[in-house]
């Protein structure tokens, strides 16, 4: 059982950055694709961005050129750098991972608890 731990969510102002980590219990380089999701109150949760195991990236349209999704094999750890922070981007942010090899929005096999990410304006 693979279990994922983010953290690195607050409390910022518009305009502003934070950078969400995600520790995972398995060492990710098993792992073909791990992704960041959000769910906003009342809303359906979405994908954020996603990463294969070779590097290629899927980002949402909402977050291109803002948000910067990475990994580090050596650490185990998935990360989601957050730029130009905006009110809109306030949301529950979780991660996911499994060895299916698909970027897009999908359900994955193993889901962290998530972190808030509040954004003030």
């Amino acid at each position: 059982q693979v279990q994922l731990v983010e953290s690195g969510g607050g409390l910022v102002q518009a305009g502003g950055s934070l950078r969400l980590s995600c520790v995972s219990s398995t060492i990710i380089a098993k792992l073909n694709v791990m992704a960041w999701y959000r769910q906003a109150l009342g809303k359906q949760r979405e994908l954020v961005a996603a990463i294969a195991r070779g590097g290629i990236t899927n980002y949402a349209d909402s977050v291109k050129g803002r948000f910067t999704i990475s990994r580090d094999n050596a650490k185990n750890t998935m990360y989601l750098q957050m730029n130009s922070l905006k009110p809109e981007d306030t949301a529950v942010y979780y991660c996911a991972a499994d060895s299916t090899l698909s970027l897009r929005p999908r359900e994955y096999d193993y889901w962290g608890q998530g972190t808030q990410v509040t954004v003030s304006s």
